[in-house]
């Protein structure tokens, strides 16, 4: 299996996105982890990916040349930002850098803020993994996915050189 051909590239961004949304969605529904607003940031990519990808294959079956390859490095920059948001969080978790004062309680709050946050759901906290693998937080493992897919779909949208 090329990496490096546009059609193969595509279907693979495809699975990977769609293996990192099967396991977004099982950990928060089968294991019980809610996800933070970061979190929930970070699934974004993916679910515009899994489409664009598939349209992407199917002009590549098509005959079209160019459009895919735009549409590989479309991919790519999408995949990029996501890392870097995984990234970010990931920081975020290992105390690094603060992180959004919507999740991970770093802004005071007014009475009266305490009050109608107590009637609302609780958002969970950005600033610490709810789970890791190896040390490595759903942050972590999202920031390695997404820079994974990132490489298969700019690999793909290189065009092959020719043969002299």
């Amino acid at each position: 299996m090329d990496v490096r051909a546009p059609r193969t590239a595509c279907l693979l961004v495809t699975l990977g996105a769609t293996f990192a949304l099967a396991a977004a969605w099982y950990f928060q529904l089968v294991v019980g982890l809610a996800p933070c607003p970061l979190c929930l940031t970070q699934r974004i990519p993916y679910y515009v990916a899994v489409p664009v990808a598939l349209a992407v294959a199917v002009l590549i079956s098509r005959g079209y040349d160019r459009a895919p390859r735009f549409g590989l490095g479309l991919l790519a920059l999408l995949m990029l930002g996501n890392a870097g948001v995984a990234i970010y969080h990931a920081g975020v978790e290992w105390q690094f850098w603060q992180g959004p004062t919507t999740c991970s309680g770093t802004a005071p709050m007014a009475v009266g803020d305490i009050m109608s946050a107590l009637k609302t759901a609780h958002v969970p906290r950005c600033d610490e993994a709810a789970w890791r693998l190896f040390g490595i937080s759903m942050a972590g493992w999202n920031a390695l996915i997404a820079l994974s897919l990132a490489g298969i779909a700019a690999l793909g949208a290189i065009p092959a050189r020719r043969a002299r």
